[in-house]
């Protein structure tokens, strides 16, 4: 089990990023600034040189490579996460940017304390590529979703959303710069929330 939350200490925070990097890097800013009464204690990559990796070496936030190909299983590599996550004795663990379904061997071990951002309005658009989805459905209103993670997909508990509008000239990118501005903003924002329960919950 996760420690119990302590309110005198900042939260302990364990990031899983597999891309650039950017939602990573606001939760660090997030902590640093006082929005965020937190420390991101510990980064897991699994994608070797990726930016989320070059922004923790520059952030100063020790980091981890857990590459999905040198475990023989999904469930091999979600227990490589637990017992690295564990040794840094994290709080609350977000999958910022993972681009790996997880298992139960994860989703048990930090249950309620495991959280996604997804880039579309759940429940609409679940999966990869949720911004083409948007596009290609023609939708004129698109978003992000930061939610818990459950054994289904993208279906966990809703904590927080943030929508934007779609422009008849948008593309790919532009759509997705719109979103990942509202992620930067919604991310620290429901990570506080889901400690707040926390804290009431143990209360």
């Amino acid at each position: 089990m996760p420690p119990s939350l302590q309110p005198e200490r900042p939260l302990r925070l364990g990031v899983m990023a597999s891309g650039s990097g950017t939602n990573f890097e606001a939760l660090v800013n997030a902590c640093d600034n006082g929005q965020l009464k937190a420390r991101v204690v510990q980064l897991v990559v699994n994608n070797p040189g990726c930016g989320a990796q070059s922004r923790a070496e520059r952030l100063g936030i020790p980091w981890n490579l857990l590459d999905h190909r040198s475990h023989a299983s999904r469930e091999a590599l979600d227990q490589a996460l637990v017992n690295c996550l564990r040794s840094r004795s994290v709080d609350l663990v977000v999958m910022a940017g993972w681009m790996r379904i997880v298992t139960p061997v994860l989703i048990q071990a930090f249950e309620g304390r495991l959280l996604n951002i997804h880039p579309s309005l759940l429940p609409s658009f679940k999966g990869i590529d949720a911004v083409g989805q948007a596009l290609a459905a023609g939708v004129t209103l698109a978003g992000c979703t930061v939610h818990l993670v459950c054994e289904a997909v993208d279906a966990g508990e809703i904590l927080m959303q943030a929508a934007v509008p779609v422009m008849a000239d948008d593309d790919h990118a532009s759509l997705s710069a719109r979103i990942q501005a509202q992620e930067h903003r919604l991310l620290p924002a429901a990570v506080a929330l889901l400690a707040q329960r926390l804290h009431q919950s143990q209360g």
